[in-house]
């Protein structure tokens, strides 16, 4: 840290660490970038690293999760706030009507696969686990009873009584067949709206659109539900209003009945029986309001927190392990370690690759992306990041830090190389420090 702040080129160094943003593990790159005159051929500007320190250029790393790098995550964590916020109240290209179309929060959750130890409260005070005055043994002389009232931060809650009565291979098979569990309920949701309203599913896609922004969470015992926010739009997304039979009402009953009536199966592995997947019993469908406990801020609030988590909560690894990784020797607690074995066991079969539960058993089997929408949702990310970046050139260019030229007037050529990545202990203090007074408002959105 004191060489670097010794460094004639510190100034320099620090430019570039605030302009990622504090990124805990920044790209380094190492190239140049030239504009050339068409008519002229002419050298009209050059960039190149050589000039920089250390001869390399640091540009963020962008990943969404906040385990590894805070800096990145929250940005990710504020566009989808931004995202998800755009499509219940408008704003980002969505007009400020959708807000007035029939929208509700929904919270599909996964089946049990075995007691596991919980914090219970009711009316302020912490009950016990599972108390049970008659509770009887397991096969493996486990009394299946808890009395302990947990705190929140205990790390045994999310683990099973009982590890050798658990269902590890459904609690893993849940997490990889979700997505297709998801994509099932959301063709349920029509066929049911379309039964509601009288309509055959060809006559409702020329009345209606639903949309939807979902995010996965794992819980504590390793499986991941979904929370997503559903919508009904007119035929044309949300620039045009829904009919008047869309109502929360109807979608409360399509989406409950959706829940409960789709289903994937898995073949037999092992000899075991064919598995039968469904949601859990818990659904939670509320309607979302502009105030409340469950107003729009909140949700998109809500939404976004998950969009930069992973599996952390449960205690696995955040990287990938395979075969050839000694998972008794892994810093990780014996539920998450039992879950990955699980998933190394069952990736190698035949009937099971297209899961590929060994290149996902870091992430105890679930492979879907954590945050997606449907496509007349709202605005994409990508658009939030280029309007940013648009931002940014725009404001170098009024600085005179990038030169002034018209893209369709200019040839250019440009050639990186990767260079490594990350910082010193010393430049994460600097950096951290640096950017120690970045500010973002309560509703989640930067201030700028």
């Amino acid at each position: 840290m004191i060489a670097r702040l010794r460094d004639p080129h510190y100034e320099r160094w620090a430019a570039q660490i605030r302009r990622t943003g504090g990124c805990q593990q920044p790209i380094h790159l190492r190239g140049k970038v030239e504009h050339w005159g068409p008519a002229t051929g002419t050298l009209l500007h050059r960039y190149s690293t050589h000039l920089e320190p250390d001869g390399i250029l640091r540009v963020a790393c962008k990943t969404r999760r906040a385990t590894r790098c805070p800096s990145c995550a929250e940005t990710y964590r504020a566009d989808t706030y931004q995202l998800v916020r755009a499509g219940l109240v408008g704003g980002k290209g969505v007009p400020d009507s959708v807000s007035a179309h029939p929208c509700l929060f929904v919270t599909l959750t996964a089946p049990s696969f075995g007691s596991v130890h919980v914090r219970r409260e009711k009316n302020g005070k912490t009950l016990p686990c599972h108390a049970r005055r008659d509770a009887g043994t397991c096969p493996h002389g486990r009394t299946m009873s808890c009395t302990t009232r947990h705190g929140a931060d205990e790390p045994c809650l999310g683990e099973p009584l009982c590890a050798e009565c658990y269902d590890y291979t459904g609690a893993v098979l849940f997490n990889a067949m979700s997505p297709e569990l998801w994509r099932r309920f959301t063709q349920a949701l029509r066929r049911r709206i379309a039964k509601n309203a009288g309509l055959t599913q060809r006559d409702l896609k020329q009345q209606a659109v639903i949309s939807f922004a979902k995010v996965a969470e794992y819980q504590r015992r390793g499986v991941v539900h979904f929370h997503a926010v559903i919508r009904l739009d007119g035929p044309e997304g949300p620039a045009t209003a829904p009919p008047a039979w869309a109502t929360a009402d109807l979608m409360t009953d399509a989406v409950r009945h959706a829940a409960s009536a789709v289903a994937v199966t898995v073949p037999h592995v092992f000899g075991e029986r064919i598995r039968i997947f469904q949601w859990g019993a818990q659904l939670d469908v509320r309607q979302i309001t502009m105030s409340g406990d469950l107003s729009e801020q909140a949700v998109a609030a809500y939404i976004a927190k998950y969009a930069t988590k992973a599996a952390e909560c449960v205690g696995t690894l955040d990287r990938r392990v395979n075969l050839l990784d000694d998972l008794t020797a892994l810093p990780i607690r014996d539920h998450p370690r039992r879950l990955i074995a699980e998933c190394l066991r069952l990736g190698v079969r035949d009937e099971l690759a297209d899961f590929r539960l060994i290149q996902w058993a870091h992430m105890l089997g679930f492979r879907g992306h954590f945050s997606t929408k449907s496509r007349r949702y709202s605005t994409t990310l990508g658009d939030l990041r280029a309007a940013r970046a648009d931002h940014m050139r725009a404001e170098q260019i009024s600085t005179g830090r990038l030169p002034l030229f018209e893209e369709d007037t200019v040839f250019v050529t440009s050639h990186w190389d990767y260079a490594g990545r990350g910082l010193s202990a010393g430049e994460r203090l600097l950096a951290a420090a640096l950017t120690s007074t970045r500010l973002v408002d309560s509703r989640g959105g930067h201030d700028s």
